[in-house]
């Protein structure tokens, strides 16, 4: 079993890495309000084809393709965050106000230096609460593209099942509730970190936000 929890887990972190990696470029060329059509809806296809399927589909096809195991998962659920970002990621840089975006571009400054300085900063909070909820989606989807046998605790788990051995389903079935509420509270610290600015030590003080701290320490 907790071989399969770690395999689950290394697939989930691994999946996300790469998906997370591979959406930024198509979620900003697929941008209307920075990027020309022939050069947006060709990203946007590659979006809607991403997130088409559902995984436990896509790992089909690609247990088909590269065989069991956990290569398998990590393809599926790259393909799944590439959809889910890439599209999330779109959205918000076509929301984003283009005041700041035309007073870095009126200053003269390359593409990249817009980016970084006009649209990077009005996104950032969002990229990050877009980022660590895939992450949660891939722990659980991990377990779903098991069952087919692209890698993690699914196979497992539906073993057990065809063995009517549900003492050991109850077990794995924690197991995974467990895994999943650690995730979110490494995502509710992450958040923190990167939104509010929290220190180790705010991190651990239950109740007030770190940003609220820093205005009381102020006055």
């Amino acid at each position: 079993m907790w071989k399969g929890i770690a395999e689950s887990l290394q697939i989930a972190v691994l999946a996300s890495a790469l998906g997370i990696a591979l959406a930024l470029p198509f979620g900003l060329l697929g941008a209307r309000n920075l990027m020309p059509p022939w050069v947006s809806w060709p990203a946007r296809l590659v979006v809607v084809s991403a997130r088409s399927f559902h995984p436990v589909v896509v790992a089909i096809v690609f247990v088909k393709a590269v065989g069991f195991g956990a290569l398998a998962g990590i393809l599926a659920l790259t393909v799944a965050s590439i959809g889910f970002i890439g599209k999330l990621f779109t959205e918000a840089i076509e929301e984003i106000s283009a005041n700041q975006v035309e007073a870095v571009r009126a200053t003269g400054a390359p593409f990249a230096s817009i980016l970084a300085f006009g649209v990077l900063p009005q996104v950032f909070s969002r990229f990050i609460g877009f980022a660590t909820y895939q992450l949660d989606s891939n722990l659980r989807n991990s377990t779903m593209v098991g069952i087919v046998g692209a890698g993690g605790i699914g196979g497992t788990l539906f073993a057990a099942f065809q063995r009517f051995d549900y003492d050991f389903v109850s077990a794995i079935l924690i197991s995974i509730i467990a895994l999943i509420m650690a995730g979110e509270v490494l995502a509710a610290a992450v958040r923190r970190i990167f939104i509010e600015n929290a220190t180790l030590g705010q991190l651990f003080r239950p109740g007030t936000p770190a940003s609220h701290e820093r205005h009381l320490e102020d006055d």
